[in-house]
């Protein structure tokens, strides 16, 4: 499923037309965005939860020419499944 098809299944669902179920998703989204930007943990019951985690820098190589490389550390997201939705898609 892509987001177009999440606005077309939100309009159905909500008996709303598609431009406004895609504003509904928008939102939505930004506001993930925004609470994950700040750092902050979502979750979802039911479906899983969204945290940043912290990787520190490391020496790497480089793969074509073998030179050592300094690799900043970053800020990436990162899901964990929740119960419910693992138990669903095994079953």
């Amino acid at each position: 499923m892509n987001k177009a098809e999440l606005v077309l299944r939100v309009a159905e669902r909500a008996n709303v037309t598609q431009k406004v179920a895609k504003v509904i998703v928008d939102t939505i989204f930004e506001g993930m965005r925004d609470s994950l930007a700040k750092g902050e943990r979502i979750e979802i019951r039911g479906f899983g939860s969204f945290v940043v985690k912290n990787y520190e820098g490391y020496r790497g190589r480089n793969p074509k020419t073998g030179a050592l490389v300094d690799v900043s550390g970053k800020r990436l997201p990162f899901f964990k499944v929740g119960k419910e939705l693992k138990e669903r898609v095994n079953s």
